[in-house]
Parts: structure tokens; sequence; C-alpha cells
């Protein structure tokens, strides 16, 4: 595993952009703190918020498509050396060496797809302001409080809690789960299926 820090000077001295908030969803309320979406958003990029790194070889080449996809301006050759600094191991990106020749054969494949159509990306129904200066606690609270207004406790609100609890780089629990939906332990549980479990397995994994 790399113990480097995430290098962005890079990024930052090229103009790259690499988070963007939904440009033609249109949310459902607006606050001091951010957005919230009643039918969720899929335009919302974040990359490089959290400490999370990049961990598999498909999250490196997700990472790859949306900056391709956030950045049309950017040339083949601009966008090979930028995916060379991504790889590199000592800029703190990733937590494995890669090959010089999967990152051609990476750089190749992404160049491919069409810069026009948004990459996959999940589903959010709250955004916050990247300078909302709000506490992890207070941000909880807001989720409860908009997720919360649908008293069905399904896959779906646990998944969205889910998301808000990683994005604020806390972990996630059934106790905090529960806690933030003001529901039991005992409904988290009965309404988390198998792939729910996984992605909360995953998302944990990602904060260390």
């Amino acid at each position: 595993m790399s113990y480097f820090e995430r290098n962005l000077k890079y990024l930052i001295n090229n103009s790259i952009i690499y988070r963007r908030d939904p440009i033609t969803d249109i949310p459902t309320e607006s606050y001091d703190w951010g957005n919230y979406y009643k039918d969720g958003t899929h335009e919302c990029y974040t990359l490089f918020r959290s400490s999370a790194k990049i961990n598999t070889y498909r999250s490196l080449k997700w990472h790859l498509y949306v900056l391709w996809h956030l950045n049309p301006q950017l040339y083949d050759g601009d966008f090979k050396s930028l995916a060379i600094y991504i790889c590199n191991n000592k800029n703190g990106f990733l937590t494995f060496n890669i090959s010089e020749n999967l990152i051609n054969s990476m750089v190749r494949d992404v160049s491919l797809q069409d810069i026009e159509r948004p990459p996959p990306n999940k589903l959010r129904k709250i955004i916050f302001k990247e300078y909302s200066s709000l506490t992890m606690n207070q941000k909880l609270s807001i989720v409860g409080k908009m997720i919360g207004r649908n008293k069905t406790i399904d896959e779906e609100v646990i998944y969205q809690c889910m998301l808000d609890i990683n994005d604020s780089k806390s972990k996630i629990t059934i106790t905090k789960l529960a806690s933030v939906l003001g529901c039991s332990q005992r409904t988290i549980h009965r309404n988390m299926g198998n792939e729910l479990k996984k992605e909360k397995e995953l998302l944990n994994q990602q904060l260390w």
C-alpha cells in the first residue's frame, strides 16, 4: 500500500477539472449548506475529495474516464500525461503499482469512449457545498432530516444514507444508520440485502 500523500499540484497547475456539481439536474430545494434532489442526480462528480485512494484497476479506469469526460479540452498526449501522473505511485493516488503497458492500454480504452457520454455514477440526493464548514454530526443530522422524510426505510434510503456518511469521512455502522434515519437497528438489518452489505464494507475499506 502507498503511504504517499495525494499530490494535486499537477491537476491544479494544468487546470484539470476533477469535481463538478450537477449541470442540468435542478435541485428540488436549495439551502445554505447545499442542495437536495428528491429523485437524485447522477451528475455530481467529486474525485479525490476523501482520503480514500484508488485500490482497484476497475476504479482507476473509472477515474480516468471521469477525468476524460470532465476535460474535453485535453488532447490525447495531454490525457496520457495526466494518466501517467495519476498512476505514479509516488503521487499518492493509488494503493498499487501499475505497469507502463497497462497504463497505455487503459489510456487507449478510455480515449475511445464517447467523451460526451457521462461515465456511470452513483445516485446522490444530498450534495453539500464543498466549503460549507459543517461538522460531520451536522451533516448527518441534515441527512437524517432530509432522507427521513420518506417514512419507508428501504434499500434506496439506506444506500443514500451510506453514501452521505461515507462522504463525511465517517465509518458506516448499523448503529449510525439507525440513528441518522430514526429507526431501529433491526429495521436496518431487515432491509439490507447482501449487495448492500458488501457495498457497506467496500465504502468503509476506502476510508483507510
